[in-house]
C-alpha cells in the first residue's frame, strides 16, 4: 500500500470515534500491536531525543525498503509511533522522504496532545526522514 493510501485509512479509522477519549483508547490499543524492537537494541543511539517519554526506533533496509521497528515505556507513545510505524514501515526511502503529513493535522493528533508530546511526535517523524535519507544516500 502507498503512504497516502495508509493515511487516508487511518483519517477513517478515526472518523469513527465520536471523541477523543475513544480515540486516545484506539491510539493505546494500536500500540499493542507495534512491531517491538529487540531488547538488546534498546540503546542510546535508538533513542528519540525530544521525548517526554523514553521511545526508541530503529529502521532496517530489506530490499529497497525500510521496515521499522520501535517501543515506548509510555503506552500512549507507543500508540503514536505504532501509527508512524504503519504508515512508513515497508516504503521506499524516497516515498518516506517525498510524504507530506496532512493526516496527522486531520486526525486532530497534534492539537489534542500536551506540547511535551507534540514535540515528541515532531521528533519522532524526523527520526523516521532521517532514516529514509541516509538509506536514500546509501544507494
Amino acid at each position: 500500500m502507498k503512504i497516502k493510501d495508509i493515511q487516508e485509512e487511518i483519517v477513517d479509522e478515526f472518523s469513527m470515534f465520536d471523541d477523543w477519549m475513544q480515540r486516545y483508547e484506539y491510539i493505546i490499543e494500536l500500540g499493542k500491536n507495534l512491531p517491538l524492537i529487540k531488547e538488546e537494541s534498546k540503546i542510546d543511539e535508538n533513542l528519540i531525543k525530544g521525548c517526554q517519554s523514553k521511545v526508541w526506533l530503529q529502521g532496517e533496509k530489506k530490499d529497497d525498503k525500510i521496515v521499522f521497528t520501535a517501543d515506548s515505556d509510555a503506552i500512549l507513545t507507543k500508540g503514536i509511533i505504532a501509527i508512524l510505524i504503519r504508515v512508513f514501515s515497508n516504503q521506499t526511502p524516497k516515498d518516506i522522504i517525498d510524504a507530506e503529513m496532512d493526516f496527522i493535522d486531520e486526525i486532530g493528533l497534534k492539537e489534542h496532545l500536551s506540547p511535551t508530546r507534540a514535540n515528541g511526535l515532531v521528533s519522532m517523524i524526523k527520526n523516521i526522514k532521517m532514516y529514509a535519507l541516509a538509506f536514500d544516500s546509501k544507494k
